[in-house]
């Protein structure tokens, strides 16, 4: 017998967030792999000729921030959506929103010290607990309030490369140019070395790294990237709200929001990224793609959303496994952090630098492969994902079931 119409539509939900699951590790790679700077300048690290090069040029023009925004699109429509659903079982929406936000700030304040720098769950959660504010808001509201947001985000980030070009002509030798370099440019050799000695020694000495640095660095998060989270969490719901993320609108004009969505990003991200490549990844020009993206990711991300549910084929079988693997998305999330950092780090197999931008892909490959199979075959005995579960019980102030399959119905399990 055939899913009801309101679940299959929340499954929808599920194939898109298993694509933003999957997708995010394409980048968030380089940062468990290789130094910092190499995460947006090829030079920094990795390689930058032949397919390492190339292996850039994918990355940048169809996927860098892309799959963050994605997942920043769709944690604001699974908080609007248990929004409502708090809303219809008579309990309340403040207490239950403020309860999963204060538990994710938990879970990401752990992950942030106890297991990786790039922690995006406490993010989340401090913005979040922002969003409930515009649950009520319609959908043109939202993308009015969205859209400044990330205009403000474009305008700030512009303080980065207009900064750099100010200290090289002022300030060359200043530590803050340096500092600089280390995130946007060519590292000095010393540097690449420290970075090295760190991420493949002890892990005590990452423990005490992260103590010492990412507690100010999660502030900075905020007060810089806050705006264009909080910006991609409105469209979220937009989307959520318009039917989009639901899957309500018809086939074609699915189609007609991709095809003009991606006419006006791709050959954006290509002139972009033919620009960094032609100044041979001047620091300069690198720092620039913060504020230029920012114009052209919402329209990208939009797109991306069409095409996988344009894509996404009802009992197929990578559909399927999507859905299971975006049910466990935060599951998968933190798991990925955990394989990549005994993989690459030094109290692991200390792979830490040792491979090129472009040997990093079959890692991915070979996980994202694990991740469509443990979660299906996870959830043909239990209703949530392990962390799924420990989060909404912990929400929750009791023990959840667990046990039992969800796979016959389409229903979303978004806490």
């Amino acid at each position: 017998m055939e899913a009801p119409a309101a679940a299959s539509r929340l499954a929808s939900l599920d194939v898109v967030r298993g694509v933003a699951v999957l997708g995010i590790l394409l980048l968030n790679i380089l940062s468990f792999a290789l130094p910092e700077a190499a995460y947006v300048n090829p030079r920094a690290y990795g390689g930058w000729h032949g397919a390492d090069l190339a292996t850039w040029a994918v990355n940048f023009v169809l996927f860098d921030g892309r799959m963050r925004g994605l997942f920043s699109f769709l944690f604001g429509a699974s908080t609007l959506l248990v929004i409502e659903r708090a809303e219809a079982s008579g309990r309340s929406p403040a207490d239950v929103h403020y309860r999963r936000m204060a538990w994710l700030l938990v879970f990401g304040l752990a992950h942030l010290f106890l297991v990786w720098h790039g922690d995006i769950l406490a993010h989340y959660a401090l913005i979040g607990m922002i969003a409930y504010a515009m649950r009520e808001l319609p959908v043109s509201r939202l993308l009015v309030l969205g859209t400044m947001l990330a205009l403000a985000s474009a305008i700030l980030f512009a303080t980065i490369p207009l900064n750099i070009i100010q200290l090289q002509a002022q300030f060359p030798n200043s530590d803050t140019l340096h500092g600089f370099a280390q995130s946007f440019g060519v590292p000095s050799p010393s540097d690449i070395a420290r970075d090295l000695t760190l991420h493949r020694g002890s892990y005590s000495g990452l423990l005490a790294d992260r103590l010492r640095e990412d507690g100010g660095t999660l502030f900075g998060l905020v007060v810089f990237f806050g705006p264009e989270t909080l910006g991609y969490m409105l469209f979220g719901m937009a989307a959520l709200r318009s039917g989009m993320l639901r899957g309500d609108w018809a086939p074609a004009r699915y189609l007609r929001w991709l095809l003009v969505c991606w006419a006006i990003a791709l050959p954006a991200y290509a002139v972009l990224a033919w620009w960094q490549w032609s100044s041979g990844f001047d620091m300069r020009v690198v720092a620039a793609m913060l504020p230029l993206t920012a114009l052209v990711r919402p329209p990208m991300i939009a797109g991306w959303i069409c095409l996988i549910l344009l894509l996404a084929r009802s009992g197929g079988v990578l559909t399927t496994l999507l859905a299971a693997a975006g049910r466990m998305a935060f599951t998968n999330y933190l798991a990925t952090s955990l394989i990549c950092t005994t993989l690459f780090y030094g109290y692991g197999l200390g792979l830490y630098g040792h491979l090129s931008r472009w040997q990093l892909y079959p890692v991915v490959f070979g996980i994202w492969a694990a991740i469509l199979i443990w979660s299906r075959l996870w959830l043909a005995h239990f209703r949530f994902g392990p962390f799924e579960w420990l989060w909404r019980s912990l929400a929750r102030g009791s023990f959840q079931p667990i046990r039992g399959s969800t796979l016959g119905n389409n229903a979303s399990t978004s806490q």
